[in-house]
């Protein structure tokens, strides 16, 4: 491995007595302006949530010593993805998930004015401009894979492994209504392998290309007995057309969009192994990326002008993460800083999942190094805007 250095201060944005994170990396904490940055509260972090744990919902006002501003409450939430918390668009309004009536719901809450617009289903994906989402069915996401979906509501299918009626639904987010776009059995059934038998498949990880046409989404299965299991990487468009599948060996892990036609992906690749690579929307075009540099999984993330991947990486031998960025151009490593993350149950630890702010010259991460899970912002203006890095 051949990284630069360059230590950047972490800068604390909440603190109190609760435990406070945004959760995951492929969305932005910030507002369209740059003062507000959206958290959740919890009062307790060494156990999962369970279906009458109450998450706090609040805005960080950075204009005023970070002063937190509470929103709203949930009890639809895990530690590693919150409740889906995001800004719609460039609008002042919030959208996450919560349960409701004995079924999980969406929120659309304004933040100026207070006024709530409630969705019949939870969302997982939201376009750039918050207009409509993608929902999975997160009671089958809280038994395969814990951490990951939420307590409170049973899983009409769980003891079916490819069900017909349940699958990746996309949502419109203006009138509320939504429609079956791809089953789960539709997605078992397309380029199907021996392998896929006997096993109950499920849906994770969606996200939107920068156009919002088209989304990728994890295409998971396996036993009782397995943690994971196998997985595909796979894009469609939000009509569900043009389903393609770009990965298929195994392993897909963390991925991310470059613009609407590139992702960059931890997989693996039969004969050459675990690795970050790039694939082509649509296309065989694949690339090995950062081989030597960027030699682990990681939550990676393109700067918003696709000239920096952001990433971090799992905890090392003396427990510490090491957080980073890759010129995609010169294809060089930067380490701005290594945080301690003390061993933790698996489904309750604390990744520091980085993101990026709005202009792509700030950092937020979650974080337990000071002994609390808390949230920092790291400026990173120095390095991607100096001609010694870009």
């Amino acid at each position: 491995m051949n990284a630069s250095l360059a230590s950047v201060e972490a800068v604390s944005v909440t603190q109190g007595a609760g435990h406070h994170f945004f959760g995951y990396y492929d969305k932005s904490c910030w507002d369209a302006g740059g003062r507000w940055i959206l958290g959740q509260e919890s009062g307790f972090m060494h156990r999962p949530p369970g279906e009458n744990d109450v998450l706090k919902i609040g805005m960080i006002d950075t204009a005023n010593g970070c002063e937190w501003m509470p929103l709203a409450e949930t009890r639809a939430w895990n530690w590693q993805q919150g409740c889906m918390l995001q800004w719609l668009g460039t609008s002042r309004k919030v959208i996450f998930n919560d349960r409701k009536d004995g079924r999980y719901v969406a929120r659309i809450l304004d933040t100026a004015t207070g006024k709530e617009q409630v969705i019949d289903r939870p969302v997982y994906g939201v376009n750039r401009e918050g207009t409509y989402a993608v929902s999975v069915n997160f009671s089958r996401l809280h038994h395969q894979r814990p951490g990951y979906g939420y307590a409170g509501v049973p899983d009409p299918w769980k003891e079916e492994g490819e069900p017909e009626e349940d699958g990746i639904f996309a949502v419109d987010l203006q009138t509320g209504e939504s429609r079956l776009i791809l089953s789960t059995a539709e997605a078992a059934a397309f380029l199907r392998n021996a392998s896929f038998e006997g096993k109950t498949h499920r849906f994770n990880h969606l996200q939107f290309g920068a156009n919002g046409r088209r989304f990728a989404f994890l295409h998971r299965y396996k036993t009782p007995e397995e943690e994971v299991g196998s997985t595909r990487l796979m894009t469609m468009d939000i009509d569900g057309k043009n389903l393609c599948c770009l990965s298929d060996h195994q392993l897909v892990s963390h991925y991310d969009w470059r613009g609407s036609d590139g992702i960059l992906a931890w997989a693996n690749r039969n004969g050459s192994g675990a690795h970050y690579y790039y694939f082509r929307d649509q296309s065989s075009q694949i690339e090995m990326v950062g081989d030597g540099d960027l030699a682990c999984d990681g939550h990676c993330s393109f700067s918003p002008d696709g000239k920096w991947v952001l990433t971090d990486t799992y905890p090392d031998t003396e427990h510490y993460r090491t957080l980073l960025l890759y010129g995609w151009e010169r294809r060089e490593r930067i380490d701005i800083g290594k945080f301690l993350s003390p061993p933790m149950e698996w489904q309750i630890r604390c990744d520091l999942h980085p993101r990026w702010n709005r202009d792509g010259r700030k950092i937020c991460i979650d974080s337990l190094h000071e002994g609390r899970r808390q949230m920092y912002v790291l400026d990173v203006s120095e390095i991607v805007l100096s001609g010694d890095f870009a």
